[in-house]
């Protein structure tokens, strides 16, 4: 599943054959081989299958949390996302800037940690307020996750394969999306039978300790981080360095706010803003239907968590492993005949992630609805490759931490953003709780026709953009 070379390496970083680098004017301070650069890429899949592991299973606990602690449906929204976000809109970007200037190893080991520590926190909440303020620490936990990582892979895979790598990072996703139903719906049917507890004056409910051991894998991987192996950054030579050598403290402070990659990502606006509003109107859907699928499932159907979980792990890995192969053959396939594949094939799956994202909710049963929302994320996960190469590949090397962080802070923002809006259209446009569908397919309908529309604008820059670097680089 490999495109053509794109311009943010050279090959000659990495050991072909023993032999030495092709070009004697251009030696490179080592060699960084094959073994090393997988094992980081085994860890990274670790780390995200921890992460979106811990998010599925706090979703499948939704609507116990809202009984336990009295929670109207937009608090309940606002709980699941905009309090986990709250404080990376202060610290996601300068987190994300380590990724540029320190070993990106102990930047993930940090952040992963951090992720463990907070998960087992909201164990021990006794009140609405409690929770929301772990809640608020968890995202700038992860906010330089996905900004190190996508950087460190950049720089340890050759081009010519760096879209298998991030096909391959998808097992993560995967994982944690399947895992997180099956195993966490039989944890819930579990601990629904266990009493609460009493441990230093706290009271600690059945579903509570899952969170509490949900935390502790994550302290594990990030030690796993320690032993990758840092690959050298690679620059173009006509690549612009971020800072001046002699810059003063107060512009070097700067650099972490995002400034430098803000000026970049401007520079290049018909590239990037419509890649940007397209991913950000996208995940308020996305992780909105994500999110309520099993209240909606629950309400509509009257399913339990274990049954939920049952059929839509099973389904759920189907539709993932089915979209990472139709993805990497399609965008394989366009990459023959079009310079903007990656976009391309992003704008086509984005369109059939619409229609069943609309479809999914009013189908007639649980079993058809899981259905039908399965070939949608099969549309996503095939879609999802080449979205992210697409940034990877046309982001400046010295500031591509922070690029991707603003990148993918559109689509933590407004992805968390997208719980609440369904919460507060449930409970102020639509009202009875039994007709959540409503609100579900009210929300698709309105904003992922105009996702796809703004992936389609972005096709001819993108496209432009890669020619222009591909003939830098010849």
């Amino acid at each position: 599943m490999a495109l053509a070379p794109a311009p943010i390496a050279t090959d000659s970083l990495w050991e072909a054959d023993g032999a030495p680098p092709p070009d004697p004017a251009r030696p490179v301070a080592q060699t960084y081989s094959m073994a090393a650069a997988y094992w980081a890429l085994f860890v990274i899949i670790l780390a995200t299958f921890i992460t979106f592991f811990e998010q599925v299973v706090f979703a499948m606990l939704a609507e116990r949390i809202k009984a336990d602690f009295g929670l109207s449906d937009s608090q309940l929204g606002f709980l699941a996302g905009p309090a986990s976000i709250i404080c990376y809109l202060f610290v996601g970007i300068p987190l994300a800037r380590l990724a540029d200037i320190f070993p990106r190893k102990y930047v993930l080991a940090g952040g992963v940690a951090a992720i463990g520590v907070i998960t087992s926190l909201g164990g021990i909440a006794q009140n609405f307020g409690q929770f929301v303020g772990t809640r608020v620490f968890l995202a700038a936990g992860g906010s330089a996750h996905a900004p190190s990582s996508y950087s460190l892979l950049a720089d340890a895979f050759p081009p010519r394969i760096l879209t298998r790598a991030f096909a391959l990072l998808q097992f993560g996703f995967i994982g944690g999306m399947t895992l997180g139903p099956a195993i966490g719906g039989m944890l819930i049917a579990t601990a629904a039978g266990w009493v609460p507890t009493q441990h230093g004056g706290l009271t600690i409910l059945g579903w509570q300790w899952l969170m509490i051991w949900l935390g502790m894998p994550a302290l594990l991987i990030a030690l796993l981080f320690l032993t990758i192996k840092e690959p050298p950054r690679q620059t173009l030579a006509s690549a612009p360095a971020t800072l001046p050598q002699n810059a003063s403290i107060g512009r070097r402070i700067l650099t972490f706010t995002g400034l430098d990659a803000a000026r970049a990502i401007h520079a290049k606006r018909r590239v990037y803003y419509p890649l940007f509003a397209g991913l950000a109107l996208s995940a308020i859907e996305t992780f909105g239907l994500q999110f309520w699928r099993v209240p909606f499932m629950i309400r509509t159907y009257g399913w339990s968590e274990a049954q939920i979980g049952a059929v839509m792990g099973s389904l759920t890995l189907v539709a993932s492993l089915t979209g990472l192969l139709l993805g990497g053959i399609f965008v394989e396939w366009l990459a023959k005949r079009h310079a903007d594949a990656n976009v391309r094939a992003a704008a086509i799956f984005f369109g059939c992630v619409t229609i069943c994202a609309i479809a999914a909710p009013m189908m007639p049963n649980g079993y058809a609805s899981l259905g039908v929302a399965s070939v949608g994320a099969m549309f996503g996960i095939a879609g999802a490759v080449p979205q992210n190469a697409a940034i990877q590949r046309v982001a400046p090397n010295a500031m591509r931490g922070q690029v991707t962080a603003i990148y993918l802070f559109m689509f933590t923002f407004f992805g968390a953003m997208g719980s609440f809006l369904v919460g507060l259209v449930q409970d102020y446009i639509v009202g009875d709780p039994a007709q959540l569908w409503k609100t579900l397919v009210l929300t698709a309908s309105l904003l992922l026709p105009v996702a796809t529309l703004c992936m389609i604008r972005a096709i001819r820059p993108y496209r432009e953009e890669v020619e222009r670097l591909v003939a830098e680089t010849a």
